[in-house]
C-alpha cells in the first residue's frame, strides 16, 4: 500500500488527537468534581415533590451521559493513537484502502473509508431499534 499522507499531515492529525484527548480529560475531571460538589439532594432542593425529584434525576442522568460520551471519545482517540504508533492509521479497517486526509482531518478517529462507512450504516441502521 502506498502512503499518501505526508509526515506533516500525520503529525498534524496526531497533535489534534492529543489536544482533543487532553481537553476531554479536563472536561471529564471538571464534570466529576461538579458531580461530587452537587449531590442529588442539592439538585432536588429541600422541597421534595415529584417534579423536583424528576428534574434532579434528569440533571444527574444528563451529567453522567455527557461523561460517558466523553469517555467513549477518549477511547476512540486512544485507539487512533495506537493505530498511528503501529503504522496502520488512516487505513480502512474493512477494506484496507487509505482513508482520505480530508475525512481524517474532520474526524481523526474515523476507522473506515467513506464507502465502507456507508455500507456499515445501511447494514446496521435498524440494529437496536425497537420493533412492534
Amino acid at each position: 500500500m502506498t502512503r499518501e499522507l505526508t509526515s506533516t499531515q500525520l503529525q498534524a492529525l496526531k497533535s489534534a488527537l492529543q489536544q482533543r484527548r487532553a481537553g476531554l480529560l479536563d472536561s471529564i475531571r471538571e464534570q466529576l468534581l461538579d458531580t461530587e460538589r452537587q449531590s442529588y439532594a442539592e439538585l432536588a432542593g429541600t422541597v421534595h415533590d415529584l417534579e423536583d425529584e424528576s428534574v434532579a434525576s434528569l440533571l444527574e442522568d444528563l451529567g453522567h451521559s455527557q461523561i460517558d460520551r466523553h469517555v467513549e471519545e477518549v477511547r476512540d482517540i486512544d485507539a487512533a493513537l495506537q493505530r498511528l504508533a503501529e503504522g496502520n492509521y488512516g487505513y480502512c479497517v474493512d477494506c484496507g484502502r487509505e482513508i482520505e486526509y480530508e475525512r481524517l482531518f474532520v474526524q481523526p478517529t474515523v476507522r473506515r473509508c467513506l464507502d465502507d462507512q456507508k455500507k456499515r450504516e445501511r447494514t446496521f441502521k435498524d440494529v437496536g431499534q425497537p420493533t412492534l
